[in-house]
């Protein structure tokens, strides 16, 4: 099993060592502020640990910390502008549906306090600027103890520089926002798993690694054997690759409007910066580099630069 993102044993700055790729709302798998949350108030909402077995629609919503949040725009003749606010940035939301109803799809980190929140909406020319509200509700996610390398876990100052460049650089990759032509866009955002085995490790686990707390992961593992093709969960663009200390071999998708996905620990990465993928496609394949237990693939899913839930994009 795998962190690509963990962070460190005691409070220190932006991703500092050990604290993998999270920061900026989500991770690099982790982007965004620590991943580890205040005690939540007795009276915040508590919702549901599962999505209904038949979602109607796709990602199914969860408005807990990592989950998703799909609210509401109304009709409009064309996209509205939809925006959060994350660690003091104003950050681009998928807006997805048609002129009789537009819904923005917000991803909610896993840092995100309980309680009430909301986001910003405008007009297409940024005109009538609006708050649209809604609420994060509690969830309570398992721990795991987990035995590696402790290379891995205490870094020498050689991996800590490393690690320090590929978190900037990883940082960078995760402020992706494009916005696909016209009639180009996927109808749905249902999802295929990338690769067929047991899911060895769930998003949202406490990770303690020798003994050390970290992050929560940030994503799903899929145990397969080395060399398993990987395939394209929807169309995308490669928009970044690489062996990384944590992640080791790692590819970037590109859906659109800020919603990426990323595959860690690959033995083998069948395509080059600018390729472009279709749904079902395949283009690496499983492996066990970086810092892993065993052959299996991380798989994390993005939404305004906050790594979510996978689960709420495919079927039960």
């Amino acid at each position: 099993m795998s962190e690509p993102f963990s962070s460190p044993p005691h409070p220190q700055p932006l991703c500092s060592r050990r604290h993998l790729l999270i920061r900026t709302g989500g991770l690099l798998a982790l982007p965004a502020t620590g991943l580890l949350h205040a005690k939540p108030p007795s009276t915040a909402p508590t919702a549901s640990t599962a999505p209904p077995a038949t979602p109607t629609v796709w990602p199914h919503a969860l408005q807990v910390p990592g989950g998703v949040a799909r609210l509401s725009l109304g009709p409009a003749a064309t996209r509205p502008q939809a925006q959060v606010r994350q660690a003091e940035v104003d950050v681009p939301l998928l807006v997805v549906g048609d002129a009789s109803e537009w819904t923005a799809v917000l991803g909610i980190a896993l840092a995100a306090p309980l309680g009430d929140a909301h986001i910003s909406v405008a007009q297409a020319d940024g005109s009538g600027l609006r708050q649209l509200p809604y609420t994060v509700a509690r969830k309570q996610y398992k721990e795991q103890h987990l035995q590696v390398s402790p290379r891995t876990v205490d870094l020498s100052p050689e991996d800590q520089a490393r690690y320090e460049r590929e978190r900037d650089h990883q940082a960078g990759v995760m402020t992706t926002f494009t916005t696909p032509p016209a009639g180009q866009a996927p109808a749905s955002l249902r999802m295929r798993v990338p690769v067929p085995g047991r899911r060895s490790s769930s998003f949202g686990l406490r990770r303690v690694f020798n003994g050390q707390p970290r992050n929560p992961h940030s994503g799903m593992d899929i145990a397969a054997a080395t060399g398993t093709p990987i395939v394209a969960p929807l169309a995308g663009q490669v928009i970044d690759m690489g062996d990384y200390f944590f992640n080791g071999g790692t590819v970037w998708l590109d859906h659109g409007q800020g919603l990426l996905t990323m595959y860690c620990h690959l033995s083998s990465m069948d395509v080059r910066v600018g390729d472009v993928v279709k749904a079902g496609e395949a283009f690496c394949k499983v492996g066990a580099t970086g810092r892993v237990t065993g052959p299996h693939l991380h798989w994390g899913v993005m939404l305004n630069r906050t790594m979510v839930d996978p689960a709420l994009f495919i079927p039960a």
